[in-house]
């Protein structure tokens, strides 16, 4: 299992794409996951990702890039070497029922499908909100019961939710590729190793579940620098 950093975490630097990568590449982390380019050239930035040893673990495209630009969402993601997008958010209404969560489902299948022909994948990364109650499970439950979906698991939003990582990762053997290390006090964002998220269960339960990359987030960093400092100790300390 390797390391990478969401770049979301870094936003407030307001640096080039290739700046904050350059950043990364002077911690432990192993690669990172974009949170779009910023306008970037993607030959820039492969370039960055190549002078600083990382990899591209994968990128957070919104859904109307896919629905609505696919071609060239595509191309500019395989010019990274990059090769597994992930729709990072989708409002309430699509989880508000099992019909609207299988919609969901199927819709994120479809997606799913034709980036396959593109030698891509796709996978969804969830916040609060999906673990609503639908009849008798939630709509989180929908989506690993009745798909064989790729899901990138935030452990912080889950644990927000009253849900257990490591519980979940449980259920989501050989098909969470990627987990959002998240830590959260009550439902705000918080360093790891501050909040209610038990880290070292969570990725022990991310290794069971065969996790191929562990990705540091802080969705609101008071310090963007230290964040990145500290995540990276952090999670190679826990990889360790």
């Amino acid at each position: 299992m390797r390391s990478a950093i969401q770049l979301y975490t870094l936003r407030e630097l307001d640096e080039p794409v290739p700046a904050l990568v350059s950043r990364v590449g002077e911690t432990a982390f192993d690669g990172v996951e974009f949170a779009g380019l910023g306008g970037a050239d993607p030959r820039d930035v492969r370039r960055a990702l190549d002078d600083a040893g990382l990899d591209a673990a994968a990128a957070h495209v919104g859904i109307e890039a896919l629905e609505n630009d696919f071609e060239a969402t595509v191309e500019t993601y395989r010019r990274l070497e990059c090769d597994r997008l992930v729709v990072p958010y989708l409002d309430e209404p699509h989880f508000t029922s099992r019909d609207r969560t299988t919609e969901t489902a199927r819709l994120l299948a479809e997606i799913d499908a034709r980036l396959g022909e593109r030698g891509l994948g796709l996978a969804y990364h969830n916040h609060d909100h999906e673990f609503v109650a639908v009849g008798d499970a939630t709509a989180y439950d929908l989506l690993v019961d009745e798909t064989d979906l790729d899901l990138e698991l935030d452990a912080g939003w889950a644990t927000a939710a009253g849900r257990e990582p490591a519980e979940l990762l449980g259920r989501l053997r050989d098909r969470a590729p990627l987990v959002h290390l998240k830590d959260v006090a009550g439902d705000r964002p918080v360093e790891l190793g501050d909040g209610d998220l038990d880290a070292e269960r969570c990725v022990r339960a991310a290794r069971e579940a065969g996790t191929e990359w562990l990705v540091y987030e802080h969705d609101d960093p008071d310090d963007p620098e230290a964040s990145l400092a500290r995540g990276a100790a952090g999670v190679a300390d826990l990889l360790a």
